[in-house]
């Protein structure tokens, strides 16, 4: 009988690119956030994201 790995949970890792003027957050989950003219607000979205998983 074959052996199985143990599946982890997903890691989940933020970052925020830019798109024009526009920046937004996306997540290796597959999350994206609204796009925000300004870089802070993308970054807080990555934290509200993160922080909702826990």
């Amino acid at each position: 009988m074959a052996q199985q790995e143990e599946i982890t949970p997903l890691e989940h890792r933020t970052t925020t690119i830019e798109r024009g003027p526009f920046c937004l957050a996306r997540c290796t989950c597959g999350w994206s956030g609204p796009a925000r003219r300004a870089r802070s607000l993308a970054r807080t979205d990555a934290q509200n994201h993160l922080t909702a998983l826990q």
